[in-house]
């Protein structure tokens, strides 16, 4: 995380520098509190376990949240947005049953460790088709994930791991209302859903989806900051048969994959314009 809060500073740096000298206008967006996992299974292999994290995992409680964001304006209703979305939810369970995960069975009364790692990068344009306020834009995004899914048994006997590095493009919204006195009402969404046929030309059976969508309550507390809050809904899903040749051993061993999320989480943020 640490990194990826580097670089977006680098970023806003170099775009700060840039304003100084050219119309554009820099805002830094960040943005903490809680996030539920309302929904979440796991299953890898066409005969293994259907893995429940929520019921199974120990993803039953609040975890924290982050969000960090670098806006840059230009004239004509353009905009460009940077995203960085740490997220990685860290459980310990005592397994209840028996389930397997890749080629890896974890037996009833094991201690197993779980993490689930999906932090993701985001470049966003949107066009701002109303001039001046309230604004409604609408554009493209290109997302990075960086997914490390890991589950070890407390006393080593036991590991499977399955990691992926991709590019997932998405359609994205976004809108805003001024309610009066500095205060305002807005929208955010990102998604799509799509067969990798439709993607990137594969022949085999895959299908994906990714929605990140909010609704934002904010007031304006000077010239240059605002404070909101904001209520996000953050899914996707993935499934089918992989036919490309694993390259690292960290890829899962079994082809068939389906991952299915659903989160809300409800955060605290401020926006800066620099």
């Amino acid at each position: 995380m640490k990194r990826g809060i580097i670089a977006i500073a680098l970023i806003a740096s170099t775009f700060a520098a840039y304003a100084q000298e050219s119309p554009v206008t820099i805002a830094l967006e960040a943005e903490g509190g809680a996030v539920k996992v309302l929904y979440h299974t796991y299953q890898v292999g066409e005969t293994g376990t259907e893995f429940d994290f929520v019921k199974n995992g120990g993803q039953e409680i609040l975890f924290p949240f982050q969000r960090f964001v670098v806006k840059a304006g230009f004239k004509g209703g353009h905009e460009l947005r940077f995203l960085y979305q740490p997220l990685e939810v860290a459980t310990q369970i005592d397994a209840k049953a028996d389930f397997t995960v890749d080629s890896s069975t974890f037996v009833a009364g094991e201690a197993v460790d779980v993490v689930y790692g999906f932090p993701f990068y985001r470049a966003t344009y949107l066009y701002d088709f109303i001039d001046g306020a309230p604004s409604l834009s609408a554009g493209a995004a290109i997302q990075l994930r960086n997914a490390s899914i890991r589950f070890t048994s407390v006393d080593g006997s036991e590991r499977a791991v399955s990691q992926n590095l991709g590019i997932v493009p998405a359609v994205a919204l976004a809108g805003e209302l001024p309610l009066g006195n500095g205060f305002y009402a807005g929208f955010e969404a990102t998604g799509l859903w799509a067969s990798s046929a439709i993607i990137n030309g594969a022949d085999f059976e895959f299908e994906g989806s990714i929605l990140d969508a909010s609704l934002r309550a904010g007031a304006q507390v000077d010239e240059r900051v605002h404070a909101f809050v904001n209520l996000r809904f953050l899914g996707g899903s993935a499934m089918g048969v992989s036919q490309y040749d694993p390259l690292y051993w960290t890829q899962s061993t079994e082809r068939y994959t389906a991952n299915y999320l659903a989160t809300t989480t409800f955060t605290l943020g401020a926006t800066l314009e620099l």
